[in-house]
């Protein structure tokens, strides 16, 4: 059967009648609106009505209501559907959907990411005492990764735009996997190469985020799309705890270099499921049912892009209109204090916990390591939450500004606790709890992107992130000296919560959820 239309060859006048159109549908009682006249021929009209269907949906033991509109003849003998809003998936359907084996998918690839570029933060350790590396120049080996991450965001954003997500973060996975493959080859060959590779690693997975972006929003209908970035995200921070907890362990039984090696390889194989086993969008999946398309169609802001070719307009995006509007720098703002507050953590607490509580590498990497794992799943309540709030009839924009002051406000707190701390276990708690709560950032300028700008979310997502890796180089680099020059760790976790509650007040005053109109330059 048609799946547009049918037609009811009797009178439907208050019966009620089965349909045979979704499996889903058990019943549907129609009820009658007034009259409207539309052209049947140039010289003839005929009568329609409107009609709103109550349609009754069996899932499992529950049974749904939802509403079909439909036209039907004075003659009450012509049926016409028009529209079925598909009903909302109860959870057993949204696991094991292929939207989830995407999103899967694309934690994978996010975990390796991170799990590649967090090995060197152990491994510095090692390589500063068989080099002779002081503080200040431990971190601008550790920030090579950086010089290379601020290059490729835009670039690699406004590629998303025009050739999609799936094709971008297959170049970006292999690319950045073979430069994690060749640092043992780099570290023994001189000091540039080992800062060249690490750079291409960088430029590499600059791209990755913005190819996530595009592939929730290709996939997830909006009222989805928070609990989707925090499956992705949680894949992301797991990369972290992945990396920090078997990086030791691997450099015991195989070198320092051993992890580069296993997670390089690792990537590669990656790469291989996911050009086989995915498709850019929905409509072109040979295995997705029609439900499941139909929900994802009828849910979305915008039709989807239906072919993965480049498009033939400009590419150049209109940068100028882009920094013209205040919800896009809060975006920038917030990303650029996120990744500040991620890389210090990232790359300074192993060695912060060597230093002020003088446990062993491993020790250090366990501490530094449960905070992401905890990270990894309050991102995904987070998303949860959010998607939820809005459900209810919270608008978006107060539901953004709620988990970005979460993400923020939270983490700032929690940092000044850390500084207290007499104690490892306190202070990784401290750590953890700062952690965590800063995954609800995720819920919010991270999906806030997708929603003030759709057309542009790549290339804004690349501004977005260049600003967050200057941040970060600052942040990075600028915690070496500032220990040296201080000497404590303790004011530069201090001067992070005073930059948290000033990023958590500016998103507040300037953020909004609605669709930003980027045709002027006027603010």
């Amino acid at each position: 059967m048609n799946s547009s239309s049918f037609t009811v060859n009797r009178p439907i006048h208050g019966h009620s009648f089965s349909l045979s159109r979704n499996p889903k549908i058990v019943k549907t009682k129609l009820l009658l609106s007034p009259h409207r006249f539309l052209e049947k021929s140039r010289h003839e009209k005929q009568c329609f009505r409107n009609v709103s269907s109550t349609v009754l949906l069996r899932r499992g033991d529950s049974v749904e209501l939802r509403m079909v509109r439909a036209m039907v003849s004075s003659d009450d003998k012509q049926f016409d559907y028009l529209s079925e809003e598909p009903a909302a998936p109860n959870f057993g359907e949204f696991i094991t959907s292929e939207r989830i084996k995407v999103v899967a998918m694309l934690a994978l690839a996010l975990a390796l990411c991170n799990a590649d570029r967090v090995v060197m933060s152990v491994a510095i350790v090692p390589l500063s005492l068989s080099h002779g590396w002081s503080r200040s120049f431990s971190g601008i080996v550790q920030s090579s990764f950086l010089w290379g991450y601020m290059i490729s965001p835009i670039a690699g954003g406004t590629l998303v735009d025009y050739y999609g997500g799936k094709v971008v973060m297959a170049g970006g996975v292999a690319l950045w996997s073979l430069a994690t493959f060749f640092t043992p080859w780099a570290a023994e060959t001189s000091l540039w190469a080992l800062l060249a590779v690490r750079a291409t690693l960088g430029i590499a997975e600059g791209v990755a985020l913005p190819s996530m972006n595009n592939m929730v929003a290709r996939w997830f209908p909006q009222t989805e799309r928070a609990r989707a970035v925090g499956i992705a995200m949680a894949g992301f921070i797991s990369g972290n705890a992945i990396g920090l907890v078997l990086s030791p362990i691997l450099m015991s039984k195989a070198g320092v270099f051993g992890p580069f090696v296993i997670f390089g390889l690792s990537g590669l194989l990656w790469v291989l499921v996911w050009l086989s086993a995915t498709t850019s969008t929905p409509d072109q999946h040979p295995q997705i049912s029609k439900y499941e398309l139909e929900y994802i169609l009828n849910k979305k802001q915008k039709p989807l892009q239906v072919e993965n070719k480049p498009k033939t307009k400009k590419v150049i995006p209109p940068f100028r209109r882009l920094l013209s509007k205040m919800p896009t720098w809060s975006i920038i703002v917030a990303n650029a204090m996120h990744s500040w507050g991620f890389f210090v953590i990232l790359s300074w607490m192993p060695i912060y916990f060597s230093s002020v509580f003088h446990v062993d590498l491993r020790q250090a990497s366990w501490f530094s390591a449960v905070p992401w794992s905890v990270m990894a799943v309050t991102g995904y309540f987070g998303g949860l939450g959010s998607d939820m709030l809005i459900q209810s009839g919270i608008s978006v924009t107060l539901t953004r500004k709620i988990m970005q002051s979460i993400g923020f406000i939270g983490p700032g707190i929690a940092l000044i606790g850390l500084t207290t701390a007499k104690r490892p276990s306190i202070a990784s708690a401290w750590l953890t709890l700062a952690v965590g709560l800063k995954s609800f950032s995720h819920s919010g300028f991270l999906v806030n992107l997708q929603e003030i700008a759709p057309q542009y979310t790549g290339v804004l997502h690349g501004i977005a992130n260049t600003a967050g890796t200057f941040a970060a180089i600052v942040g990075t680099v600028g915690a070496g000296f500032f220990v040296e020059l201080v000497g404590s760790f303790r004011g530069f976790l201090v001067l992070t919560s005073l930059l948290y509650f000033l990023s958590a007040l500016f998103y507040i005053i300037f953020s909004t959820g609605e669709r930003v109109n980027f045709d002027e330059t006027a603010s």
